[in-house]
């Protein structure tokens, strides 16, 4: 267990100094609050959860310990990922070399915004972890799992994918930059596109599912889609 908490310690330790090197080398310069902010509540936020779930969930930890192209079996998940990997990281480099040049200016208090809406994003995300343990970062099913139909799942069919599209919408605001907000609508086609494959295989594999769906009409935003 011991071994296990370090890794996703120690992982989040790597992508928050990672994410710092891609904004502070783009950006030019330490100075750049609107990162500091950023990395500020996207780290804290990404470390509750962690802690919480070393706590609570043992198990939920180790399958999002595995996570990237890498950890994906399916060669179309493994392209998804990979897509939506790089627009992340397109997003934060964009953004920070719209702050260097100047190219757009974002008032503060929609950076803050932005902020808030990353923060959101990981409190549906803690949600979605409190409610289902079978919540892996992976596409795939496992022996024990049961369809979950309580919480936020009872509104939309993916509520973790809501809250990474308010994260993906905040970042760009946050980072203090209008033009990285074209991350956005790339960032969509690889999401639906994870959706359905997830659904497809839910509905094959998953007993219950079938029925599920036809009672929760949305996937990703309720009275919308």
């Amino acid at each position: 267990m011991q071994g296990l908490n370090r890794r996703a310690l120690l992982g989040l330790l790597f992508v928050l100094l990672v994410m710092a090197a891609l904004l502070f080398l783009a950006a030019g310069t330490f100075h750049y609050w609107q990162a500091w902010t950023f990395l500020a509540v996207f780290g804290l936020s990404a470390l509750a959860i962690t802690l919480y779930l070393m706590r609570n969930d043992p198990e939920l930890l180790e399958r999002r310990v595995y996570a990237g192209p890498t950890a994906e079996k399916e060669t179309s998940q493994k392209l998804i990922q990979t897509i939506t990997s790089l627009i992340f990281i397109a997003i934060m480099v964009v953004s920070a070399l719209d702050v260097r040049f100047a190219w757009s200016r974002v008032p503060v208090y929609l950076a803050v915004a932005g902020d808030v809406l990353v923060a959101l994003g990981f409190l549906i995300t803690f949600f979605v972890y409190r409610e289902n343990p079978f919540a892996s970062a992976t596409v795939q099913i496992y022996p024990e799992q049961k369809v979950i139909t309580t919480g936020l799942y009872a509104t939309v069919r993916h509520p973790m994918y809501t809250g990474g599209l308010l994260m993906i919408l905040g970042m760009p605001l946050a980072l203090g930059s209008w033009w990285a907000l074209l991350g956005a609508p790339l960032f969509m086609p690889a999401g639906i596109w994870r959706i359905f494959e997830e659904e497809k295989l839910l509905t094959k594999s998953l007993s219950g599912y079938a029925e599920y769906k036809e009672r929760v009409k949305y996937r990703l935003l309720p009275f919308v889609w």
